[in-house]
């Protein structure tokens, strides 16, 4: 029997229509209630297993308010109204909700919804033992799909979890943590669990678009569309019908753009530069390292968009706070880079403390390439001395051998830093440094963050 659903909402149209919705999914539904008092009425009388819950109510008391108290009772809610106040988001937020839904609502939306906060309420309730002390529910055993996912600490166990939940799911998900955490092997590994698994998976990173040419990149042009367009273009979208789009950095897309990709949500279909609306079918996912909130809260980014796409949001530890699966990274790294090395070399323990003893700033990728670069230059059967980039080192690490060669990788940060010094760390506009730099601000915005760069690393060191 499916549970039962009470909506708290004030407008009669609205609600009207979500019962609509909740009966033909064969849900059952309370009374619905329009103000605090009345519901905390019916919860009493009618004992709903889920609440949909307006902010904005009539009578005394707003659906923050009942929030708070719903969860007091540990009862699983979901708001519905969007809002894009940052106190109003920082209260409703507070009182723990499974989920916020935007008006108006779509039937399939609303039970995507439902089933994952149902999901995350039964999850999140601890298990209780004869005692009655609470426990955690023990990993269940990885899918073949998730065997490239490296890690058992726990704060990464949440998130294995969490992509074998929501795999199956046909809804958006929003990926959220530094740069260099995994973002885009959590997305492939959701799309690997999907019933799109056989379907393409396309990969935008939105960070490092030319601005004059994103909306083509990702509905497409039709042949003298503009000047240049000398050829009909398939857009990203189009490319993933049937499968999956990432858009990484999506906290990079122009206002003026996620008017048309709420559409391409809201409506499923995309229309080219130049060309007809055209239905498409695909799964988003998307993932950021900034705060969305903030920027809604800024009027950078919209509320109604914030709200699709966060349905599911997933946030990755960083490195730092999952150190103890450092040593099993490492492992995996060293043996991706020795193919050709016989025997395969290991690391000693004291280059697994010099390992352990650094914060990495840049997370899962920052290890790989030290990894990488470590393999190269041994040669014997055992990393015995690790060498970490000295412009990256932490200043409780002494650094090493500083007449060798640097990489590549390691004089574009040198570089970056000291253009960005002698602008004062200006980025955009005149004299800035992507001027200086002749690239795109949203290019060198991508680059600061994927190098690592920090200013207040680099002052504390000067």
């Amino acid at each position: 029997m499916k549970p039962k659903i009470l909506i708290v909402e004030d407008q009669f149209i609205e609600a009207k229509s979500l019962n609509v919705i909740l009966t033909n999914a064969g849900y059952s539904t309370c009374t619905i209630a329009r103000s605090v008092a009345v519901a905390l009425s019916v919860i009493e009388r009618e004992k709903p297993d889920l609440v949909l819950v307006d902010i904005f109510l009539q009578g005394e008391g707003t659906g923050i308010d009942l929030g708070k108290i719903l969860h007091e009772k540990n009862m699983a809610f979901v708001y519905l109204s969007a809002n894009s106040n940052r106190q109003i988001l920082d209260a409703a937020k507070s009182t723990k909700p499974y989920g916020f839904m935007v008006k108006p609502f779509r039937a399939k939306d609303v039970l995507i919804m439902l089933d994952v906060a149902l999901y995350l309420h039964q999850n999140r309730q601890p298990a209780i033992d004869a005692g009655s002390s609470a426990k955690k529910k023990p990993p269940t055993a990885l899918p073949p799909e998730l065997s490239q996912l490296i890690g058992s600490s726990p704060k990464f166990n949440e998130v294995l979890e969490q992509v074998k939940m929501v795999g199956p799911i046909d809804t958006s998900v929003l990926i959220l943590g530094e740069s260099g955490t995994g973002k885009e092997m959590i997305a492939h590994s959701i799309h690997k669990l999907s019933a799109r698994r056989f379907k393409p998976f396309v990969v935008v990173n939105c960070g490092t678009l030319p601005a004059n040419l994103i909306e083509s990149e990702l509905f497409g042009h039709e042949k003298g569309t503009f000047t240049g367009a000398l050829a009909k273009r398939i857009g990203k979208f189009e490319l993933a019908d049937g499968g999956t789009i990432f858009l990484d950095e999506i906290g990079e897309l122009p206002l003026e753009l996620q008017v048309k990709f709420l559409r391409v949500l809201q409506e499923r279909e995309i229309e080219p530069l130049g060309g007809k609306p055209r239905k498409i079918n695909v799964r988003l996912l998307a993932a950021t390292n900034k705060d969305l909130e903030e920027e809604v809260a800024a009027g950078r980014f919209r509320i109604d968009l914030y709200y699709r796409l966060n349905v599911f949001p997933m946030r990755l530890p960083a490195l730092r706070d999952r150190k103890s699966d450092i040593p099993l990274l490492a492992d995996f790294f060293i043996k991706k880079y020795s193919e050709e090395k016989k025997p395969v070399p290991t690391l000693s323990r004291k280059a697994t403390e010099t390992l352990m003893a650094y914060d990495w700033p840049g997370n899962i990728r920052e290890l790989e390439n030290t990894i990488q670069r470590n393999i190269v230059m041994t040669s014997g059967a055992v990393i015995d001395q690790l060498e970490i980039p000295t412009s990256r080192l932490s200043i409780t690490l002494p650094s090493t051998d500083k007449d060798r060669f640097k990489t590549m990788i390691e004089n574009e940060r040198d570089h970056i830093i000291s253009v960005l010094e002698s602008c004062n760390w200006k980025i955009s506009g005149k004299g800035g440094a992507a001027e200086i730099l002749d690239i795109n601000v949203n290019t060198l915005n991508s680059r600061i963050r994927k190098l690592g760069i920090q200013k207040e690393i680099i002052a504390r060191k000067s």
